[in-house]
């Protein structure tokens, strides 16, 4: 979830032998720790066929239901009227659309993009373009991959489909002279600081808008479009506000309009071509994405497309509703970052300049939620798509050469510094620790120990945390940049260190391992012994007064009771300094009491800080708490329906944790190839892992239902296991988990000391010193 702050409103090989009799495998009966056999059911053949693009449309999921290629540029949708939800733009309640924009985000907590929406009408032009709108039902809607159509109440069919950087459209009218389009140049999502159209002969429109201003921050954009069309229009116009005027430039917050004469061929295809650094770019992603392409083939192409990334993750078993869930999380998970290169290879940097891509690098990205994303969908998209994952890590380098910072929230080539803490540092390690390479690891990490250490504006709060080895909460002179929360900024940049850390020590940088690992540890120095949570500390060192556990003072989206466990690379000091695992284990047990309602001492697992707690009972050995909680929050909180998510999506954020969860895997600690384990939702499941040809990593669970989540036994690769966690490492040549499942806990796996997954003390003298006297402060 966003918010704003004061910007705004608020992870021995072998292959498991078998027989395949009729499509079925037959699994050996040791490796399922059963006592008979079970057919295992085949494998989804078509996923993109699946995913359902209404799903979170509704109760402020944000998500947008119109055409979109992976990781595409152009996002040709429909937005809706009179709740245009943030991001997506679309409201499933509503029920009248204000316009096909040509660009969304997927989830976010504040209003962004929707750039040119593009209004098809009959009949009288409307006096003001931002007060037209149309009627529709969901009777007469349908989406799928690739694809949006909707007939309005006026009868006018409008059909989208896209390619990376262009999209068709196809306008059926009812038959007559006066048939328009009406381009609302002025009615983006957020702030237009400029617009400019102009007619191209009788065919074309060639212009752009100047917008930005994400979660009211000051990062601005250009967006540039080309737009021909099959039929000439018979006239054209603007307007200034609320009144047409001849033909000629749009300014302001105005629009265009164009007439067709349908009264012999009733539909009219729009071409349209964008980019973020010129028109005749623009124009150049047109003519090479669309030309030779008819609707039905760009259509296909864009299926075809998605069934190649979501293929990578094939299912079997489960019901039709599950396997939907699965890939439409799935495909919402790979909706961002966005492709912000043009064909040619261009793309506006960070700097405001025109920049080339560099030899290797195949394409520019855009677009980082990384609050939100850092914690699960940086890590899925490592495993399902590691090229583009390396690409997307080179372009946030590529930003910092630029400007000297690394991205924090960045939207299109604008930082706008929404949310706290570095977390550039945990996508780029999480990125590296799952398998993506094909970025520059040495001067990756180079510029996480520069923004870790000097003054920039990603961490404005980091030299008063290195003189008094923490953030007070009562200091005012942050300088710049949203600085807020400075619990919650502490225990991010705790995070971003550790990460660091972790990379650090993969390349072999041990010094800047031990260094930045016990730097992490300062979590301490907000820890209160005396309650047992983090807590807001002044700048005299006393704790803030009027302390409860569902305090929101010092923190970000949150309470103290839902930050207090975020500090997964220590979980095991921190379980010790709460009590011991009986203490932590009836915490827990506290913040899970209704799911649906969180408080301020219920964890809310609709928002990212609360996403791995549910997780945590892995490390008190006590695994089928984890089992039977995951199994009780997909099939609360996830369904198929406009609902069907919880909590913002930011930009995939919610819908990889659930596609992680469905696997049976989550990476608990950001930056670290651990996966801790709770257990597989289907019966089958396939990864074909990009780290190498041939490397699949298969998930068996025969028994797996929707009131069997407990593990009885586990094998990984033909060998018994009796650990709640594994290392993406072990995994990613490819292997086998299998497991047996069964209705009711089975509390002796995995419930050794010895079996609990790592956490890391390294500095722990080192904060020792100055937890004591944050205790002594008390």
């Amino acid at each position: 979830m966003v918010g704003c702050g004061r910007l705004g409103w608020p992870r021995r090989r072998g292959r498991l032998a078998g027989a395949v009799v009729s499509g079925l495998l037959l699994v050996p009966l040791n490796a399922l720790g059963a006592g008979s056999a079970s057919a295992v059911p085949g494998l989804v053949e078509d996923p993109a066929s699946l995913v359902n693009p209404l799903i979170g449309t509704a109760g402020s999921v944000n998500t947008f239901p119109g055409p979109d290629m992976p990781f595409g540029m152009l996002q040709w949708g429909p937005d809706t009227s009179p709740h245009r939800a943030y991001g997506g733009g679309y409201e499933y309640r509503d029920s009248r659309i204000s316009g096909f924009s040509l660009t969304h985000l997927s989830g976010p907590g504040c209003r962004a993009a929707g750039d040119v929406p593009i209004l098809p009408v009959t009949g009288r032009l409307p006096g003001n373009p931002g007060e037209a709108t149309s009627g529709f039902s969901h009777a007469h809607e349908h989406t799928g991959i690739g694809y949006y159509g909707v007939t309005d109440t006026a009868g006018i069919t409008t059909e989208l489909t896209s390619a990376t950087r262009a999209g068709l459209g196809r306008f059926t009218f009812p038959r007559g002279a006066d048939s328009r389009l009406l381009l609302k140049l002025g009615g983006g999502a957020t702030q237009v600081d400029g617009t400019r159209a102009r007619a191209v002969g009788n065919h074309e429109v060639v212009g752009a808008v100047d917008s930005g201003h994400f979660c009211g921050a000051k990062n601005r954009y250009t967006l540039h479009f080309d737009i021909r069309f099959d039929h000439p229009f018979t006239g054209s116009g603007t307007w200034a506000g609320g009144a047409g005027r001849p033909k000629g430039r749009a300014p302001g917050a105005g629009g265009m309009y164009l007439t067709f004469d349908t009264r012999a061929a009733r539909t009219v295809t729009a071409a349209v071509g964008i980019s973020y650094t010129s028109d005749a770019n623009a124009v150049q992603n047109l003519q090479h994405e669309v030309r030779g392409h008819g609707f039905d083939g760009l259509r296909q192409r864009s299926h075809d497309a998605w069934n190649r990334v979501l293929g990578r993750v094939r299912i079997g078993g489960g019901s039709h509703d599950q396997q939907v869930q699965f890939y439409t999380a799935l495909y919402h998970a790979l909706l961002h970052p966005n492709v912000f290169s043009d064909v040619n290879g261009q793309y506006a940097g960070m700097d405001g300049r025109t920049h080339t891509l560099a030899a290797g690098q195949r394409a520019q990205y855009a677009n980082y939620s990384g609050w939100d994303t850092y914690r699960s969908q940086a890590q899925l998209m490592a495993m399902v798509a590691p090229r583009t994952a390396g690409d997307a890590v080179t372009s946030m380098l590529n930003g910092y050469d630029q400007t000297g910072l690394l991205p924090k929230w960045a939207q299109n080539n604008g930082e706008s510094y929404v949310m706290a803490g570095d977390p550039a540092a945990a996508i780029i390690a999480g990125t590296y620790a799952f398998g993506a390479r094909g970025f520059d690891t040495a001067h990756a990490l180079e510029v996480m120990v520069r923004q870790a250490t000097e003054p920039n504006a990603d961490r404005p709060g980091e030299a008063v945390r290195a003189a008094k080895g923490y953030l007070p909460a009562d200091h005012t002179t942050w300088g710049c940049c949203n600085f807020y929360g400075p619990v919650s900024t502490q225990l991010e940049y705790d995070t971003a260190d550790y990460a660091l850390a972790t990379m650090a020590k993969s390349l072999g940088r041990h010094g800047t391992y031990t260094r930045f690992a016990a730097r992490a540890q300062d979590w301490r120095n907000l820890f209160n012994p005396g309650t047992g949570y983090l807590q807001a500390r002044l700048a005299d060192g006393r704790f803030a007064p009027g302390f409860t556990p569902a305090t929101a003072y010092g923190f970000i989206e949150g309470t103290s009771a839902q930050y207090t466990p975020m500090v997964p690379f220590n979980l095991r000091a921190l379980i010790a300094a709460r009590g011991g695992p009986r203490a932590y284990g009836g915490y827990l047990d506290s913040l899970f009491t209704d799911l649906r309602k969180p408080s301020g001492t219920n964890a809310d697992l609709g928002n990212e800080p609360s996403l791995g707690i549910p997780w945590q009972y892995d490390y008190l050995a006590q695994p089928w708490k984890t089992q039977a909680l995951i199994r009780r929050i997909q099939q609360t909180l996830y369904s198929n329906t406009p609902a069907g998510t919880f909590g913002n999506d930011d930009l995939g954020a919610m819908s990889s944790w659930y596609v992680f969860s469905a696997l049976g895997m989550y990476p608990e600690t950001p930056g670290t190839d651990i996966l801790v384990l709770g257990s597989p939702l289907f019966p089958r499941a396939e990864l074909s892992l990009g780290t190498g040809p041939g490397r699949t990593l298969r998930v068996n669970a025969p028994q797996a239902r929707a009131d069997a989540p407990y593990v009885r036994a586990l094998e990984v690769d033909g060998r018994a296991w009796d650990r709640s966690w594994i290392s993406f490492g072990a995994l990613r040549r490819g292997g086998s988990l299998d497991y047996a499942l069964d209705t009711r806990p089975h509390t002796d796996w995995a419930s050794s000391p010895d079996s609990v997954p790592p956490s890391d003390a390294t500095g722990q003298r080192e904060t020792h010193a100055i937890g004591r006297t944050a205790r002594h402060h008390r």
